[in-house]
Parts: structure tokens; C-alpha cells; sequence
């Protein structure tokens, strides 16, 4: 009980850190002069194609293969994550088309498009005693649909002529900074692995280090820009609630499917936490590398940050109660 409770702990400051980092960029904004003393965005760049690389180290081939026959629950996941989620954010595009509210309702349709997050995924279905080989399996192969899922599904409403967006830019990042960085870590898999797992605890401070990063600097440039004058109270609210019914419609009907498929406990477990999640590191990749405008970048970054921070204190919490249960039972 003692070692769960340092996992949400830790989880709890994150948030925190993230919280002062908004707070960082708004009383010590990161300049364009400081780059001479220290590239910011060229570190994210690197990070980013790093914490990609290491995703592919931890992956065990040997038992993804084995996990494959579990394919109800696979498709269930995937399914959830790229179909169901955009399919509830798009149910409103028609209130919204030609309202000054539609920008947000893009932004929330963007964090439906995105991957599911690994680590918080992994971490919970562990807790919750899910099927956790099943976890990583789908949380891993969620990012690497979303290469080619989450431009997609966004290139239905920004098109080229939108934010200046390059089609071939797009693609070239996607390769260099997540898909290689994959194949390159599942290449290095058997020379790396023991050392991955050893300094496994590094690693997953890294991956958080370069999303306080993303977040510091992208928030540096918004109130730099002033660009938060433009996002008035009623559009955070929207965004709150927003975050929130899609979360649990999502979760309930996921729960639903998965009973009615006659899955077993740990099989519903994981296609519940699994699903229902959105990676706020691919978030980040994609607000950077779809091409999204300067003074907009924010506003779709907002809607994921918050509903990463409701699912990690969320899913925390529901994890540990469907543990205890699963004591008493």
C-alpha cells in the first residue's frame, strides 16, 4: 500500500509542476534571446524523438506476439480511441460551424484524435490488476496508429490552406521524431533492454521533464503573444465540462461494450483505463508539428493538459477503489 501511495504522490506533484509551469511562463516568459545561451525548442526537439526511442526499448516483442489473440480487446481499445471519442465531439460540429465557438470545439475535437498515453495507462490497469501485458500492448501500438490517425482525422477540418500547414513537413517530423525513434528503440530492444529497466525510473522522470518543457514553452509564447486575452471565462468552463462528460461517456461506454462482450475482470479493467486515456506528450508532438497557428497553439494544448490532469487524479482514485474491492471479493 505504501509504494501505491508514492506512485499517486508523485502523480500529484506532476500536476503541480505543471500548474507552476503555466505560472513560469507568465512571470519569466522564455525570450528568443535566451537561445543563445540555451536552445529550448532544439532540446524539446531531441527530447521528444528521445522519449520516443526509449518507448521502443520497453517494449517486449515476445510478449506483444503472444498478446495479439487477445484481439476483441485490442480492436475494443483502438477503436475507442480513434473512432468513439471523435464520434462525440463531432455529434456537435454542426452547432458549432459557424459560431465563434468553433475553434474550441477544435480544440476538443483534437485531443479526441490523439493516442492513448503508456505510462499513466500501464501504471493504473497495474494497480487495478488489470491485464497489464494487454495495457502495454495497446497503450505502445495507440501511438503508432496515431502517426497516421490523428493527422488524418484533424486534416478533415484544418486543411492546407489553414495555418500555413506543409503536408510533407508534417509527415517528415512524424517520421523523424516518433516513427524512427520506435523502430530504431525496438532494433536496440535485446542490446538495451536490462539497462532500460534498470534506470526505468530515469527514464519516466525524463518523459516528464520534456512535457514540462512543451507546456513551459508554449505557455512562455502565449502570454508573450497576449494571447490568452482572447480565451474568456465562458471558453474555459466549455472546456472543463466538455473534458469531463466526454471522459465518462467514453469510460461508460467502453465498460458497457466490454460486459456485453463477456470479457473477463482484468480484460475490462484495461479496456476501460486504456481507452479512456489521451497522451499529453503526443498532444504536445502534434500541436507543434500539424500546423497549427502561433495563437492558437494554446488553446488546443489547453483541453489536453486538463484532461490529462482529470484522468490522472480520476483513474488514480478508481484504480485504488477497484484494488481494494478486488481484496475484499
Amino acid at each position: 500500500m505504501k509504494l501505491k501511495a508514492i506512485k499517486l504522490d508523485k502523480q500529484n506533484i506532476f500536476l503541480l509542476l505543471l500548474i507552476l509551469m503555466v505560472v513560469a511562463g507568465k512571470i519569466i516568459p522564455f525570450r528568443d534571446d535566451y537561445n543563445r545561451y540555451f536552445n529550448l525548442s532544439g532540446f524539446i526537439d531531441w527530447g521528444i524523438a528521445a522519449i520516443f526511442l526509449l518507448y521502443g526499448l520497453k517494449l517486449n516483442i515476445k510478449e506483444i506476439i503472444k498478446d495479439i489473440s487477445n484481439w476483441k480487446l485490442h480492436l475494443l481499445v483502438q477503436s475507442g480511441t480513434f473512432i468513439l471519442f471523435p464520434m462525440l465531439v463531432f455529434l456537435f460540429y454542426g452547432f458549432v460551424k459557424d459560431t465563434s465557438y468553433y475553434v474550441t470545439w477544435l480544440s476538443i475535437f483534437f485531443l479526441a484524435c490523439l493516442p492513448s498515453t503508456v505510462s499513466s495507462s500501464v501504471v493504473m490497469v497495474s494497480i487495478a490488476k488489470g491485464n497489464v501485458t494487454s495495457a502495454i500492448f495497446n497503450a505502445s501500438i495507440s501511438g503508432i496508429i496515431g502517426i497516421v490517425m490523428t493527422p488524418l482525422l484533424m486534416s478533415f477540418f484544418v486543411n492546407p490552406d489553414q495555418g500555413n500547414i506543409n503536408n510533407s513537413e508534417i509527415v517528415l517530423q512524424l517520421l523523424l521524431k516518433v516513427l524512427l525513434p520506435i523502430i530504431l528503440g525496438l532494433l536496440l530492444n535485446p542490446i538495451l533492454k536490462n539497462l532500460v529497466t534498470k534506470y526505468s525510473k530515469i527514464i519516466a522522470e525524463f518523459d516528464k521533464m520534456i512535457i514540462l518543457l512543451i507546456v513551459y514553452e508554449s505557455f512562455s509564447e502565449a502570454f508573450s503573444q497576449h494571447v490568452f486575452a482572447s480565451v474568456s471565462p465562458v471558453v474555459f468552463i466549455i472546456i472543463a465540462l466538455s473534458i469531463i462528460v466526454l471522459f465518462f461517456s467514453v469510460y461508460e461506454i467502453l465498460k458497457f461494450i466490454s460486459k456485453k462482450l463477456h470479457f473477463k475482470r482484468e480484460d475490462v479493467i484495461t479496456a476501460t483505463f486504456c481507452g479512456s486515456k489521451k497522451s499529453l506528450v503526443h498532444g504536445s508532438l502534434f500541436v507543434m508539428v500539424l500546423g497549427i497557428a502561433e495563437d492558437q497553439k494554446v488553446l488546443f494544448l489547453l483541453p489536453v493538459m486538463m484532461y490529462h490532469s482529470f484522468q490522472l487524479f480520476y483513474v488514480s482514485w478508481l484504480a485504488n477503489r477497484i484494488e481494494k474491492k478486488s481484496q475484499l471479493a
